[in-house]
């Protein structure tokens, strides 16, 4: 199984993270069962860029974005060339390492 390695972030997850995933499996759902608890504010629709993330290894390895998250990553604060939406993005047959973006566009949290 493809190994999982999350950079530490100073609120989600401040010591890092690593843990294995089948391939094919949805990584924000991994994520959040592993214990970083990435924002998803649509709830893994599709519909907002809360669970932005950079894929600083393994980032060929995973299936193409489709055109409803290309057109949403537009939208993502210090959008990268490695750039994905963690709800969007199934593991690949490779390991990865995912590093979350210091700042989200999370509207319910900053205005809740």
């Amino acid at each position: 199984m493809p190994k999982i390695t999350v950079l530490p972030h100073p609120t989600i997850c401040p010591n890092g993270a690593e843990f294995e995933a089948p391939e094919g499996a949805n990584l924000a759902r991994r994520l959040i069962a592993n214990g970083v608890n990435i924002d998803h504010a649509c709830e893994f629709s599709c519909a907002c860029t809360t669970c932005h993330c950079y894929i600083t290894k393994g980032f060929d390895s995973l299936p193409p974005a489709e055109d409803a998250e290309e057109d949403l990553l537009d939208e993502a604060w210090a959008l990268q060339n490695n750039s994905r939406l963690t709800c969007q993005t199934k593991v690949g047959s490779e390991d990865i390492t995912v590093e979350i973006p210091k700042y989200s566009r999370n509207h319910a949290r900053e205005n809740g």
